[in-house]
């Protein structure tokens, strides 16, 4: 095994670690979140840790496979984060002249 293999290995090692580390504090969070935007922002940064992970295993595997997963997976993150973002805005928003607002009329807007 050359230095640059060792040090591409240690390197990965530490990567692996970092996410696995970070993906126990989301879980955490996921679990203590007081609210249900604190939830949502973790579902998205659990894509982005599985995302790292395959990464890293493509990096440690040396074949580009698991790069067209991951564009799904960031596509499917985004369209997710998104959509919690717009069910969030429509349900917290002040109702419409002292009554509630209706999905038809948010639609027709």
């Amino acid at each position: 095994m050359t230095v640059f293999e060792w040090i591409d290995r240690v390197l990965l090692t530490a990567a692996v670690v970092m996410i696995l580390l970070a993906g126990a504090l989301l879980l955490v969070r996921l679990w203590l979140g007081p609210s249900m935007l604190d939830r949502a922002i973790c579902l998205d940064v659990t894509a982005a840790l599985i995302i790292a992970g395959l990464g890293a295993q493509a990096a440690f595997s040396r074949d580009p496979y698991y790069f067209p997963i991951m564009l799904v997976l960031a596509f499917l993150g985004f369209t997710g984060s998104v959509a919690i973002a717009r069910f969030i805005a429509v349900r917290d928003r002040p109702a419409a002249h002292g009554r509630e607002a209706t999905v038809e009329e948010d639609r027709s807007a």
